[in-house]
């Protein structure tokens, strides 16, 4: 199916916008000495949140940060800015699985190159996902686990749908992935955001979805989603009681299955090495800040620090994995 969809990264966790704190703490008078942080998404979304506490936490030895807000395109325009910046450290900014490992598949055309023009600094964070079930439907169906499930979907091809927030976002590809390996089929139903696609689980017009764990937590906890495994190759520190697909799936032809979101930090191509390893030093310390790391548990997100060399090697390994995964997904946005 082709549907236009604007993939909005997180879009499920923007409940978090309060943390996000007033603008006008980095408005600063431009100077050689200001560094621009680029957030290609909306001010109060997640990806916002994290960059404003990134921002307070290294101003000690960086100096001025400004975060500045460039959304559109499901994140290409703001990338663009920074992939387009003269590197020369004034401007870096947060990149996510959606601008440098999805939308290079997902739109037709981007404006930038996710590896050559970009310098990595460090990965922040991996937000998991996990696979839900609504409470009422596992009980009918007596499924119990991951294995039960699969079992259900072989015996029965067709029968059991699944919600996600629309074509190509990271719960259809969530979706797809899983269906491929485990070698079933459920039908995808495409909803306009992740709030809409979780109200039909909860309601049982959809049986699963693939959803964000920080999203998910409240309704696991109480007893309306049946969790079934996280979809992160590790457990989650925030709920380490739900296994994993690969742990559950060993058997089943899922055992190198790892999909989540995550975002890190990028700068133009050509950005002197001095000045990545200068930032990355700093916002790995800034990591273990008391806010940051408050502003990364509100979202279960896992602190995530890399090396350069490293960081851009994970870049790479996520874009050709999501180029099998859209491509077999058949999402476009046109």
């Amino acid at each position: 199916m082709k549907r236009r969809t604007s993939l909005k990264l997180l879009s499920a966790l923007t409940g978090t916008a309060g943390l996000a704190g007033p603008a006008a703490v980095f408005a600063q008078p431009a100077s050689s000495n200001v560094i621009r942080l680029v957030v290609p998404y909306p001010p109060g979304g997640p990806l916002d949140v994290i960059a404003r506490a990134l921002a307070q936490a290294v101003q000690g030895t960086l100096g001025t940060v400004i975060v500045e807000n460039r959304a559109g395109a499901g994140g290409n325009l703001g990338a663009d800015l920074v992939a387009k910046a003269a590197p020369d450290g004034r401007t870096i900014g947060i990149g996510a699985v959606a601008t440098h490992a999805i939308n290079p598949w997902l739109f037709r055309r981007i404006p930038y190159d996710p590896i050559r023009d970009f310098s990595p600094i460090t990965l922040v964070a991996q937000v998991p996902n996990v696979l839900v079930m609504n409470a009422e439907t596992a009980a009918r169906l007596k499924i119990e686990n991951l294995r039960d499930l699969i079992g259900y979907a072989k015996r029965n091809p067709g029968k059991l749908n699944y919600g996600s927030g629309g074509n190509g976002s990271a719960g259809h590809l969530a979706g797809e992935m899983f269906k491929s390996q485990a070698g079933v089929f459920m039908v995808h139903i495409p909803y306009a955001g992740g709030n809409p696609a979780q109200l039909a689980l909860l309601s049982g017009e959809v049986d699963l979805n693939f959803d964000n764990l920080a999203t998910a937590s409240t309704n696991i906890k109480a007893g309306k989603l049946k969790a079934l495994a996280v979809t992160t190759a590790r457990r989650a520190s925030a709920m380490p009681e739900v296994p994993t697909v690969a742990e559950e799936g060993r058997a089943l032809g899922l055992a190198s299955f790892d999909i989540n979101t995550w975002f890190g930090l990028f700068g133009p191509a050509g950005l002197p090495a001095e000045t990545v390893q200068r930032m990355n030093r700093a916002f790995i310390d800034a990591m273990g800040q008391p806010d940051v790391k408050a502003r990364l548990a509100s979202l279960m997100a896992e602190a995530s620090p890399t090396t350069p060399p490293q960081f851009a090697a994970f870049v790479k390994a996520e874009l050709a994995k999501y180029e099998k995964v859209v491509k077999a997904s058949g999402a476009t946005v046109d």
